[in-house]
């Protein structure tokens, strides 16, 4: 019988497919697809607010019913969306031996600065089951928040990486918390490549830098071959996760490297539709002249593409992240929003009642 794209892909490659914050049919999808891990993150209640809604008013009024205070509520309605997903990914968990089926969750991102936060936000992660994964952005109290959980021994996907000199930054704080520890809990590097391919097709906009497309489309790869190579070559812990895809190309592009990607559904089933040769992608080298055109022309890939292009203290103002960052703020509020609708909706039942 032949064998799918995934299949192949599988078959060929050590590259390996997650799915990203799916609905419940596009789970079953994809866990059929091939998908070993899922992602979600502070949009995932957004997107089934209209991808499922009657499910999820019933899962607001159970959490609101039982929680008075709003910000309380928002996280137990992500942490029991989020459960089902858990919940179908725990026999490949247990299959694998705990190698695979984890679900990331990431806490409310108008915390990101407070490490304590984060980390009490995972600790109370950790008790939705095994595969709980702590999803924490890279960004200095984030990295910090992450050396505690490596200590506790909580698997850890650490994202909104857009830079070397973030993944080596993460990288050696890991390095650090697992040789003070003993513990090694599983830890993915997430460089957010196609968020990146957005952000740059804006910001070359915005300062009038003459880039030809073909030059540009080549930009966030390039970035992301460079962290691939320097996480190979210095022997680093972590397992390199693409992240934030925009097109079939965020994973085909990294097609080949010992990684992993999280794709949408849309993404799997296009790649499922089109079949494409497999194609190891992940060592192509992008000419010197697109690099040194691409340095001199946006500073913003400049600085991501230097191993020491920015300070810990600069991670969290980078365009990149903080374009991805404020998507999050927008998809949590959104949940806030519909909390508090729902808690007056609920009051007024009770009052005509």
């Amino acid at each position: 019988m032949p064998r799918d794209y995934f299949q192949r892909v599988y078959a060929e490659t050590p590259t390996r497919m997650w799915v990203n914050n799916p609905s419940g049919a596009d789970l079953e999808r994809a866990i059929a697809a091939g998908a070993i891990n899922c992602t979600t993150n502070p949009q995932y209640c957004q997107k089934l607010f209209d991808t499922d809604p009657e499910t999820m008013r019933g899962v607001v009024d159970s959490v609101v019913r039982e929680v008075e205070d709003d910000e309380e509520a928002a996280e137990k309605v992500y942490h029991t969306a989020s459960l089902r997903v858990l919940t179908r990914f725990r026999p490949l968990y247990d299959a694998s031996g705990g190698a695979q089926g984890f679900v990331t969750i990431q806490g409310d991102p108008r915390k990101d600065d407070d490490a304590d936060a984060i980390v009490n936000e995972a600790l109370r992660g950790v008790k939705l089951g095994p595969n709980f994964m702590a999803k924490i952005p890279v960004i200095e109290s984030g990295a910090a928040a992450i050396e505690a959980l490596v200590e506790r021994n909580v698997p850890v996907c650490a994202t909104e990486i857009f830079t070397l000199s973030q993944a080596i930054y993460m990288c050696e704080k890991y390095e650090q918390a697992a040789r003070k520890s003993g513990n090694r809990p599983p830890f993915f590097v997430t460089h957010i490549n196609g968020i990146y391919d957005e952000y740059l097709a804006l910001y070359a906009k915005a300062i009038n830098a003459d880039v030809a497309p073909e030059v540009l489309s080549q930009a966030a790869c390039a970035v992301t071959r460079a962290e691939y190579r320097l996480i190979k070559q210095r022997n680093y812990s972590g397992i390199m996760l693409g992240g934030g895809a925009r097109g079939v190309k965020h994973f085909t592009e990294m097609v080949g490297g010992d990684v992993h990607v999280t794709i949408n559904w849309r993404e799997i089933d296009l790649l499922q539709q089109a079949d494409p040769p497999v194609e190891n992608r992940m060592d192509y080298v992008v000419p010197q002249s697109v690099i040194d055109e691409l340095n001199e022309k946006l500073p913003d890939f400049r600085r991501a593409l230097a191993e020491d292009g920015l300070r810990p203290e600069e991670f969290k103002d980078f365009g990149a992240l903080l374009r991805f960052r404020n998507s999050f703020i927008g998809g949590w509020e959104r949940l806030i929003e519909e909390v508090r609708a729902r808690r007056l909706v609920l009051a007024g039942e009770a009052v005509s009642a």
